[in-house]
């Protein structure tokens, strides 16, 4: 499925035109992941006191990837149609371009009936929020951008690379 091409089988609607969470039942258990990545582009103050350990609330790297991972485990509590799915893993890892930008890059693994892609979304968005959050004070012009599902595997939908949609 490509993104011009949208699939008409849409699975969260029951017969009534109502919504509904899926049922997976009948799905096997396979090992599913998904990678995630976002950025954040602030002024060059910002990083440049972020990578010095000069916020006054913290070291907001460390707080950003420990709410990020929170906020995967958490994802069928703010999605409604999201299933609750034990996460056996979630990374974040975080790189600059040593001038005024923040990359997350956010891995969701599980052993599950269905995929984790949701989970890798909010927990790179999360991420990014919560260093906003904690240099808003010195600069609320931050922007949250280019936040995006970059790969997937399992399940029936099999393996899925950013980009390479035919």
């Amino acid at each position: 499925m490509s993104e011009s091409q949208p699939n008409d089988q849409l699975t969260h609607f029951n017969d009534q035109d109502r919504a509904r969470m899926v049922d997976v039942t009948a799905k096997a258990v396979t090992f599913r992941q998904a990678t995630a990545v976002g950025e954040i582009k602030m002024q060059p103050e910002t990083l440049q006191r972020i990578q010095q350990g000069q916020i006054k609330k913290g070291d907001v790297l460390a707080v950003a990837q420990v709410a990020g991972i929170m906020a995967a485990k958490k994802t069928s509590e703010l999605i409604p149609m999201c299933h609750l799915i034990p996460l056996t893993g979630v990374d974040i890892h975080f790189s600059d371009n040593q001038k005024d930008t923040i990359y997350a890059t956010v891995q969701v693994k599980t052993k599950n009936v269905t995929g984790v892609e949701m989970e890798a979304l909010i927990a790179c968005q999360t991420a990014l929020l919560t260093i906003y959050d904690m240099c808003k004070a010195m600069d609320r012009g931050m922007i949250l951008n280019n936040c995006h599902l970059q790969e997937k595997s399992g399940g029936k939908s099999g393996h899925f690379v950013y980009g390479t949609e035919a």
